[in-house]
Formats: C-alpha cells, sequence, structure tokens
C-alpha cells in the first residue's frame, strides 16, 4: 500500500483553494490547510476529521508562517505538495487611485505570502529531496489589464520568483507558476461583476485541476504552466 501523500493548501476557505479540498481528499490525499477565516476554518476541521488540518493564518506575516509550518509539519511531515493559492486582487481603480494601503496589502499577500511560504517549507523538502511547490499566478501575470496594475504586477512577481527558484532548486523540488485560467469566484466578481458568472465555477475547475496538480513532478520545474480549462 503506497503511503498517503500529503498537499498544503494556503487560502483554503474561500473560491478554488476551498474548491480543492475535497477533491484531494477524493483522491486519497492528506489535506492541509490555512487561511484568515476561523469559523470556515472550524468548519472543515468538523467536516473532515481528524486525518486532516486547516488552522488560521495570515501569509504575509512571516512569524506566523513559521509557527504554522512547524505545527503543521509535526502533524503532517513535510508536504508533497505545496498550492500558494492565497491572494487579493485591489478594488478596480486607475493606479493613482490605489490608496497606498491597498497597494501594501496586495503585495504582502500576492508576493510575500508566497515567499514566506517557501522560505519555510523550501528547507525541509529539499532536505527529504523531492515535492513540488505551485505559486498561483494569473493571466494578469502574464499580460496586463486596466485598473487592476497592483494585482498585475504582484503576479507578474510570482511568476519571476518561481523561475528563479525553481533554477536555486534545481528540481530537486520542482517550483512552478502556474495560471489557474478564468474561474468564476468572489474575487472575479469583483472585477468582472455579473460577467463571472460565463465561466465554470470553482467546484468545476478543482474537478478537472486536482489530477492535474497531482502528475506535476520534476519535469515541470520553472514551467509557466496553465492548468486545464
Amino acid at each position: 500500500m503506497k503511503p498517503m501523500k500529503t498537499v498544503f493548501i494556503t487560502g483554503c476557505t474561500r473560491g478554488l483553494g476551498r474548491a480543492m479540498v475535497p477533491e484531494f481528499i477524493a483522491h486519497g490525499w492528506t489535506v492541509a490547510g490555512c487561511g484568515r477565516d476561523e469559523a470556515k476554518l472550524d468548519e472543515l476541521n468538523k467536516k473532515h476529521g481528524d486525518a486532516h488540518w486547516f488552522r488560521a493564518c495570515d501569509v504575509s506575516d512571516d512569524g506566523r508562517v513559521a509557527s504554522l509550518c512547524m505545527e503543521m509539519m509535526a502533524a503532517c511531515g513535510p508536504p508533497d505538495l505545496v498550492l500558494n493559492n492565497a491572494a487579493m486582487v485591489n478594488r478596480n481603480a486607475p493606479i493613482w487611485q490605489v490608496p497606498a494601503e491597498e497597494f501594501d496589502r496586495v503585495v504582502d499577500v500576492n508576493i510575500k505570502g508566497v515567499a514566506n511560504v517557501m522560505r519555510h517549507l523550501l528547507p525541509p523538502m529539499l532536505k527529504r529531496g523531492s515535492g513540488v511547490i505551485v505559486n498561483f499566478s494569473s493571466g494578469w501575470g502574464r499580460c496586463t489589464a486596466p485598473e487592476v496594475a497592483p494585482y498585475c504586477a504582484t503576479k507578474y512577481a510570482v511568476e519571476g520568483l518561481s523561475q528563479a527558484a525553481a533554477q536555486e532548486t534545481g528540481g530537486r523540488v520542482a517550483v512552478i507558476p502556474l495560471n489557474p485560467g478564468i474561474i468564476d469566484t468572489d474575487m472575479l466578481r469583483s472585477c468582472f461583476g455579473d460577467e463571472a458568472a460565463g465561466f465554470p465555477d470553482a467546484v468545476t475547475w478543482a474537478g478537472r485541476a486536482v489530477p492535474f496538480l497531482i502528475r506535476l513532478g520534476p519535469k515541470d520545474n520553472g514551467k509557466p504552466l496553465t492548468a486545464p480549462g
């Protein structure tokens, strides 16, 4: 019998993160995750029981990420797959109308959050000599659109951060920037409004994406990938 693998998902209380939890469980994986909504984390813990692990954490806070990763590894061991999914988007506005505090928060979550998780999970994964880290990028990390300049900037940064880290690991742990595609989530609705309804919902997306994510490995190190639509 093969040992059960573990996936760690940031931003697991809503959107794509929440939708991936039951899909990974259905594929026989142990799921660990974090988010900021404590009520939804309690729901996940009650629904999925002691076999899985969900805790509160703001990924932009490096100290909290360090503590979270230590606790998670004590409970589950170093993860086989890390999904840096947590992100936020600015309210639609031209760059000169985005308040500095809002710009900073987008940068803190979308860039620093990814770096914080890698800082504390890459060393134990490299020591083991295997694993995959997927950093969620966006179509807006490879092209741009008006009124979401802060978000575009952070997702371009995720692409560069991931590809540079992939060179540093040499594939011993694969680091991959992933464009998930366009999905009907609360985040997309904040940009697109009701037009977001024309795209697949998060549950439909997760049913296609999780088998794809499970198959990623050293051969994919550093490649800018796009999830199946």
